[in-house]
């Protein structure tokens, strides 16, 4: 290990070239010694020293050594080829979309198809890989490893660190499929296996429990929670603890390429380094499409069916340009004034809410139900995970492969943002509050809401069942009281989620397109910003729902192997870690 200076530009060592053996070697084993430190840059936020001894990485190469700069009337400080292909690729996409929507749609829907369906087993192994690893590092001597060096202390509170995290995780998503899944799998479960051509053609997870009521909303929580406990939280986290190791405690650059220096050396600097970059920028931008284009959809007919406001595409687009521009404000304002201070308000309405569909609703199944529903889920949750010898097709291709692909897709932004949150908290806190703390949440209010919905079909209402999906959850909430109050909230919670997760996303593509400075010029967070709600457009004119999930599934794919690279690199360096504190 060597010591190093405060470097207020966020540059370290000088120019390095990719696949000089020597210098991998001696970078890894800490014994190279930086350059002169060159005169810092003004503007650009330095990543914070190790603070005690850490397995530093001394490489050659300088942050921001491959950037375009300008310091015009509109700056930028941009990665080369890194921000250019990405850039193109999207804004090529996107005209492409807008301009041909007819052609578009059946290109989407069979892409999707295709995946999901091809490439199932591989996304739910990938998955179970995930959770496996976490699991092992939280009981395992390497979970005492502090992020930041042993003598860093947590840059925020655990509570706004908490919201944070959750907020940025999945907060659309679960406000979309909050009453929708559970009672679409409870549904399936209880009419069981349907067979034609002796092939099932029904949507219920694994074998069902045709007509038995019980059965049924047992499976069908448990499956509700599978998709939203360990594995989604598991993807994050292998991303949020692998990206925070190598740039706080390996002394890298906050991007992708840096997670693979173990694996790849300097050359991680060239192009195999582009290309991993690159997928983190488009399989974040397609995955924050898919949850905006979710959150616009379920916006709009919330304000359909409290003001009888349009529903429809022109409506949903103006929703998507007026988000845009309050995310675009927020992202300006930055990490501590913006998001933080949104995330904080919206974990404080979306408690309000779940507290008052436990009170006001049926309260004993809910609260037993938590539990009933977590024995539920230990019970089925290596049936569920597993990717052979099953025929439950539709629900583990439509529902278990695209959710993988989509949490895929959005981990480099979500396990960014963690990362940039996290420093000081040792690799157990952060396994353990990315973990098991956000599932026992999502288990809470999929019980809340969904059983609530479940419910109330029991007893004969059949308008939640009968709504579309984007309506459900006002469908429900108009059978309990102050039902015009808690859709407000409801409609709120979806769109401060959708600020949250835009500008979130946004101030993570633009680290990584700007080749890992942590505060380049403002216009090109703005650009970004502007640009997702560009490709949330297009999709939702090119094909809606089916081509937000196509596009999520397939940037997803390839990013999954990228991931589980990264799970062998975050061993390394652990073990590296805990070999300088012997």
């Amino acid at each position: 290990m060597s010591d190093t200076k405060n470097d207020p530009g966020g540059r370290r060592g000088h120019r390095g070239q990719p696949g000089d053996r020597q210098r991998e070697a001696e970078a890894l084993a800490g014994r190279h010694k930086p350059a002169p430190e060159p005169a810092p840059e003004p503007a650009v936020e330095p990543l914070p020293e190790p603070e005690g001894p850490t397995a530093i990485i001394e490489t050659d190469y300088t942050i921001g050594q491959d950037n375009i700069e300008g310091k015009g009337a509109v700056p930028f400080d941009i990665h080369n080829p890194v921000f250019g292909i990405s850039a193109l690729a999207v804004v090529a996409f996107t005209a492409v979309t807008l301009l041909f929507p007819d052609q578009m749609e059946p290109f989407f829907s069979g892409l999707r198809d295709t995946l999901t369906s091809r490439m199932d087993w591989f996304f739910l192994l990938a998955g179970n890989v995930f959770v496996l690893l976490c699991l092992a590092l939280i009981v395992s001597p390497l979970g005492s490893v502090r992020l930041g060096g042993p003598d860093s202390t947590p840059d925020f509170s655990l509570s706004g660190w908490f919201a944070m995290l959750f907020a940025a995780g999945m907060g659309i998503g679960l406000m979309f499929y909050g009453v929708s899944e559970p009672l679409g799998h409870f549904e399936a479960a209880l009419a069981g296996p349907a067979l034609e051509g002796g092939a099932r053609v029904d949507w219920a997870p694994l074998g069902g429990a045709a007509g038995d009521a019980a059965a049924a909303e047992r499976l069908g929580m448990a499956a509700t929670i599978f998709h939203w406990g360990l594995h989604p939280w598991a993807i994050y986290a292998v991303v949020a603890l692998a990206l925070a190791l190598f740039a706080y405690n390996k002394g890298l650059p906050l991007t992708l390429r840096s997670v693979f220096y173990p694996i790849l050396g300097e050359r991680i600097w060239g192009w195999p380094g582009h290309v991993i970059d690159i997928l983190a920028v488009l399989a974040t931008i397609f995955g924050l499409a898919t949850s905006l284009g979710l959150g616009a959809e379920q916006a709009t007919a919330g304000l359909a069916y409290l003001f009888g406001a349009a529903n429809d595409d022109w409506m949903r687009v103006g929703l998507i340009v007026a988000i845009t521009l309050v995310a675009g404000v927020s992202v300006v304002m930055g990490v501590e004034k913006g998001v933080k201070r949104l995330s904080e308000a919206n974990m404080v309405l979306a408690l309000i809410l779940l507290v008052f569909v436990i009170v006001i609703g049926p309260t004993v199944a809910i609260l037993g139900g938590f539990f009933r529903n977590l024995g539920a889920y230990a019970a089925e949750l290596v049936p569920l995970s597993n990717p052979f010898g099953r025929d439950d097709d539709n629900f583990r291709q439509g529902w278990t492969a695209f959710y993988w692909a989509w949490w895929i897709s959005w981990s480099p932004f979500v396990g960014m943002f963690i990362a940039r949150v996290s420093r000081g908290r040792t690799v157990r806190q952060l396994l353990t509050a990315v973990l098991i703390v956000p599932s026992l949440i999502s288990v809470l209010w999929m019980t809340a809401l969904g059983g609530t919905a479940i419910s109330l079909t029991q007893d004969g209402f059949a308008g939640i069942l009968d709504a579309p999906l984007e309506l459900q959850l006002f469908e429900m909430l108009g059978q309990l009281p102050l039902a015009a109050i808690t859709s407000v909230v409801g409609i709120v919670l979806v769109l401060v989620f959708f600020i949250t997760s835009s500008d979130s996303g946004s101030l993570v593509i633009d680290t990584i397109a700007a080749g890992g400075k942590v505060n380049a010029p403002v216009p090109q967070r703005i650009f970004w910003v502007g640009i997702e709600g560009a490709v949330a457009i297009a999709l939702l004119l090119g094909g809606g729902l089916v081509a937000l999930q196509a596009m999520a599934v397939s940037t997803g794919l390839p990013f999954t192997l990228v991931l589980l690279g990264a799970c062998y690199a975050v061993v390394s360096g652990l073990r590296a870690e805990r070999r300088e504190l012997s």
